[in-house]
């Protein structure tokens, strides 16, 4: 993969006061799609010269609307490998857990749908695999 692009992106791990997490499912109609139908906690891709907690904000705010979520600490590491436009990536995730706070979640045209899931109902949702291993992280945490 000498020919790949690294990029780190920052992943919230948002808990309600409920214990339930919030995942948001894919859109088809999204242009750089490349997990269609499958769950992930929201964030993305850190711009370059960003800090991670700005990145972090940003990203939560672009993909559910939400600004009144309190930001924690790293939960989990992660990478993955997925071509994007015909370009290779390594993506390094660094997952963080969240609390939210308040509002109404507005999707971006990103994702078509968002729940507030039970953890441990994971099983039931198309989990991409790192965030999966951040859930699971998650409730090894809070299992404690």
């Amino acid at each position: 993969m000498a020919d790949s692009t690294l990029r780190v992106a920052a992943k919230a791990v948002i808990v309600n006061s409920e214990g339930r997490l919030l995942v948001l499912r894919e859109a088809a109609s999204y242009a750089e799609g490349t997990n269609t139908g499958k769950y992930h906690v929201p964030g993305g891709r850190l711009e370059a010269g960003e800090s991670f907690k700005d990145g972090l904000s940003r990203e939560i705010r672009e993909e559910t609307g939400l600004t009144d979520v309190e930001v924690g600490e790293a939960i989990h590491v992660d990478e993955w490998h997925p071509v994007i436009n015909g370009a290779e990536q390594q993506i390094v995730g660094v997952f963080v857990l969240c609390h939210y706070k308040g509002g109404d979640i507005q999707l971006s045209d990103e994702h078509d749908e968002a729940v507030w899931m039970n953890p441990d109902e994971r099983d039931k949702y198309a989990l991409l695999p790192a965030d999966l291993a951040a859930i699971e992280a998650f409730l090894r945490l809070r299992d404690r």
